[in-house]
Formats: structure tokens, C-alpha cells, sequence
């Protein structure tokens, strides 16, 4: 059985541009509540068993949780002082979203002041005033739900073989893509920015060491293909020239990173070793030229598997 769905850009652009500025409000909130960790951390999403959840988040009356249900198309707020609060995924403005959640917020006596414009967007419509986006497609928010549980299962796979500091396989709001990053332990060079509607000293702090990412990338008008992709910061002069693979895969020099296309793993006899090839041998491509210390910071705890 293959469970990596056809996805095409063009069928659920729509969505998930209206879909990302939910979750920015969703993830501000998580933000604003919860201390800071170090690479922004505290504000990603998880991929859970029904869709994208922030986790528990703490509060003064306890802990409460926020939960994108794609199976039922619900938000769903859990505090574990004032029960649940939901509201229905459908059509609907960002607006609309937006003012109903800090009701239902309100009702569970639960504060969050956010800052209410998106960020990574060019352009930044405060989400109270958003009755442009209201596109949802409940079969294409679905399907995009059930890619993103294949690769989880893939990244998790992959983070497991390294010791060394490595982030949980975590999704971004700013950027919709879910990734896990690898960190050489060294200190790297300040960042010098340039992303939309983001701070330069978080961009900094983000960046603040030496690392090798991946993940996985829905695409954008201007690259309009679900892709894998894998980047290392800083960026040595030879990590363009590596032998990444599968064959399939190739370095963007528009986008400075290494490429592979989602449906080149979908359509692959084993996606999930297809996938774990690009994985590994892009890290390679950063740990070889980067000169990390491999011995220190790989490992392979199979034995204790079973």
C-alpha cells in the first residue's frame, strides 16, 4: 500500500495559503504563552494522529492545547482547568477565524496577546482585517495532512542516528514546512537576514550555530512543486558540488539548497528508503564540508531496538 497521496500545487495553493495563516495565529499564541527556546523552538506545531497540534502549552490555570482536526475539520482548545472549546474548518475569512478563536480562548479563560499580522509573508494583511483568504478544501487539506504523516515517520527515522543536538521533527508556520535539524555543536556566523516580516535578531538567534537541515516544503507561486529540500548553514563553497542522492535530486542554486521533488519519492519503489537516501547523504554533504566531527556526533542504537 502507497500512503504518500498525489499532491499538485495548483490543486491546493488555495487552501493552504488560508490554512498557514491560521496556523500563524495558532502558533502566535503558543508563542506568546510559552518561554523562549533556543532556535524559536517554543512556536512550531507537531503532526499528530488527526492533524497539526501545538502541544501542551502553559498557562495560569494550567496547561491547555490547540488541535487542527483534518479528519473532522474541527480546532479543537483543551484546558485542563475549563474543559474544550472547538470551532469548524470550512470556507471561511481569516477574519472570521481569527475573531472566533479568541472567543472561544475567552470562554476558557485563557489570555494570549499576539502580535496579529503574519509573518514570512510579503504581504502581511493583519489577520483581523483578512477577508481575502477563505479558501478550504477539506479532500486537499486531507491529503496534505496524510503526506505530512509519511514523512514524519521518515524524519523521525532519520533524526535517531545522530547524538549530537538535533531538534524535534517540528513544523513552522512562518514557513509551512516541516523539518529536523542537525547541529555540529560550534558557534556559526551572525545571519544577515532577509526573510519578510522577520526580525533580524531572531533570524540570528535562529541561526546562532552551526547546522544541517531538511524538510519538507508544500512550494510557493514562484516554485510551484511540493519538494524536499536540505541546506546547511553557514554554507561551504563546496556543499553545492556534493553526490546527493537518488539521482533524482539536485542543488537550486535560485533557492541555495539541494532539491528532491515530493512525487519522485512518492512514485519511488520504497519512498521511505528513497527519502532516507536524500536525507543522509545531503547531511553528509554538510558534515564533509563543514569538517564535523562525525565519530562524536553519529550513532546507531538499532540493537536496542527490539
Amino acid at each position: 500500500m502507497n500512503n504518500w497521496p498525489e499532491l499538485k500545487f495548483e490543486q491546493m495553493k488555495a487552501t493552504l495559503v488560508t490554512v498557514q495563516l491560521w496556523t500563524q495565529i495558532v502558533g502566535k499564541i503558543r508563542l506568546v504563552n510559552t518561554p523562549w527556546l533556543n532556535h524559536s523552538w517554543h512556536v512550531t506545531l507537531y503532526v499528530s494522529a488527526m492533524g497539526l497540534t501545538t502541544g501542551s502549552i502553559p498557562y495560569k490555570n494550567g496547561l491547555f492545547q490547540i488541535d487542527f482536526d483534518f479528519i473532522s475539520h474541527r480546532l479543537i482548545i483543551t484546558s485542563s482547568a475549563n474543559g474544550q472549546q472547538e470551532l469548524k474548518l470550512y470556507p471561511r475569512t481569516v477574519a472570521s477565524f481569527y475573531g472566533e478563536l479568541f472567543q472561544k480562548l475567552h470562554l476558557l479563560e485563557i489570555e494570549a496577546e499576539i502580535y496579529a499580522k503574519p509573518n514570512e509573508i510579503d504581504v502581511a494583511i493583519p489577520f483581523n482585517e483578512d477577508h481575502v483568504h477563505a479558501d478550504y478544501d477539506e479532500r486537499q487539506m486531507f491529503s496534505f495532512w496524510q503526506a505530512l504523516i509519511s514523512i514524519e515517520g521518515v524524519f523521525t527515522r532519520f533524526r535517531a542516528k545522530f547524538s549530537g543536538k538535533c531538534s524535534p521533527v517540528h513544523f513552522f508556520w512562518g514557513g509551512f514546512d516541516l523539518a529536523v535539524t542537525r547541529f555540529s555543536g560550534r558557534s556559526a556566523p551572525k545571519h544577515a537576514g532577509g526573510v519578510p516580516h522577520m526580525p533580524l535578531d531572531v533570524m540570528q538567534e535562529a541561526y546562532s550555530h552551526e547546522v544541517s537541515s531538511c524538510g519538507f516544503w508544500p512550494g510557493n507561486d514562484n516554485f510551484p512543486h511540493p519538494v524536499f529540500y536540505a541546506y546547511c548553514y553557514p554554507t561551504p563553497d563546496a556543499f553545492k558540488d556534493q553526490a546527493v542522492r537518488p539521482e533524482a535530486a539536485f542543488f537550486s542554486e535560485d533557492l541555495g539548497e539541494f532539491i528532491l521533488h515530493y512525487d519522485a519519492v512518492r512514485n519511488a519503489t520504497d519512498p521511505e528508503k528513497y527519502l532516507l537516501e536524500f536525507l543522509q547523504s545531503s547531511y553528509e554533504a554538510a558534515a564533509i564540508t563543514g569538517n564535523w566531527d562525525r565519530s562524536a556526533l553519529e550513532c546507531d542504537f538499532s540493537a536496542l531496538e527490539h
